[in-house]
């Protein structure tokens, strides 16, 4: 079974409690329509975990397959250097379909992200930021995307929120 590597860190991007038992890892791609699938079911699962859960997102762009995944994982990590990394990462999810640079330009100012953040994350700022996560996920043994951990494991199993969340409450439940 595959381990996380590195471990979750100061500079993950995470939700919920550093504490929390439980802590669910996803390795994703803005512009992958299985990360689209998997976004809503991972928003029940965090409801329904609570402060039972930290959520981490690690950007895993796929560009061979999605032109536009490089771009929207630098508009999210711009996002982040203000603080709104869950808005940005929100709204490219549930705008899937339009991820081109005048859409990424039209969700900066949604969230406040100002044309200077902007530009600079287009030209390269975050690049070092997004290829830890990627080469992290390479060594962690991600060949696809949306791959999950579960406090550190690989899980490859049943995606639906109710076998999630019972995979997630059994894993609160171990001993640490």
């Amino acid at each position: 079974m595959s381990r996380l590597t590195p471990p979750v860190g100061p500079d993950d991007h995470a939700q919920g409690p550093a504490d929390a038992p439980v802590t669910l890892v996803e390795y994703g791609d803005y512009e992958c329509p299985y990360c689209g699938e998997a976004y809503p079911v991972l928003k029940a699962v965090q409801q329904a975990m609570g402060d039972q859960l930290r959520f981490v997102f690690r950007n895993f762009p796929l560009t061979q397959q999605h032109p536009h995944a490089g771009r929207a994982a630098e508009f999210a990590e711009a996002a982040a250097s203000i603080g709104r990394f869950w808005e940005a990462h929100d709204l490219l999810y549930e705008h899937q379909d339009a991820l081109d640079d005048a859409s990424l330009v039209a969700y900066a100012q949604l969230i406040g992200l100002d044309h200077a953040h902007l530009r600079a994350g287009f030209e390269g700022r975050y690049d070092e930021k997004i290829r830890h996560d990627f080469s992290g996920g390479l060594r962690s043994g991600v060949n696809g995307t949306p791959t999950l951990f579960v406090n550190g494991l690989r899980y490859d199993g049943p995606r639906d929120v109710e076998s999630l969340v019972e995979t997630l409450r059994a894993a609160a439940a171990e001993p640490a």
